[in-house]
């Protein structure tokens, strides 16, 4: 290899010089910046960011028998009809968020443009318990090294797909 090479490979592996290089590049060998990280090198101000996914809005052919859908299934309680009852409250923990390109995709079925995810603590019950409902579920058998997964639709075809995070080491 060549001293223009070797050069070369050493200034890609600094993300501050490739950054003001070829600051697209940067963005694909980075795919999870800092919000707050300096590109440049000169003092940034701390921005906000969010502190968690607040709801998940979407069009239903039948809103009310969706969420009741939902109640049985997940536990998830409707949106309240009043300030004094308590919407759906989750437990803290990882949340992906997570656009994916339009080509190539294989989690999201056709003509649908989201999934959404549910961490739960026990995948086998919990597919149990959906399958006995008549739901059909799919468990996918490989454990990933962050957990396993399993896959259905709610009776309106949208995708969801099941977590069960795998036990801390």
């Amino acid at each position: 290899m060549s001293f223009r090479h070797s050069a070369l490979r050493a200034i890609a592996l600094t993300p501050v010089v490739l950054a003001i290089c070829v600051p697209s590049i940067a963005q694909a060998g980075n795919p999870y910046p800092k919000p707050n990280q300096a590109v440049t090198g000169e003092p940034v101000k701390p921005r906000e960011t969010v502190a968690a996914i607040g709801g998940v809005f979407f069009l239903a052919d039948d809103p009310a028998a969706l969420s009741a859908w939902y109640q049985r299934h997940f536990g998830i309680n409707p949106v309240p009809t009043s300030y004094d009852d308590q919407p759906w409250t989750q437990e803290s923990g990882p949340t992906i968020f997570a656009p994916f390109p339009k080509e190539g995709q294989t989690m999201i079925p056709e003509g649908k443009t989201w999934m959404i995810n549910f961490r739960v603590s026990d995948l086998d019950a919990m597919a149990a318990q959906l399958t006995a409902d008549g739901v059909e579920v799919s468990v996918d058998p490989t454990a990933y090294p962050n957990g396993r997964f399993a896959t259905l639709l709610d009776p309106e075809g949208n995708p969801i797909q099941l977590w069960e995070p795998a036990p801390p080491e």
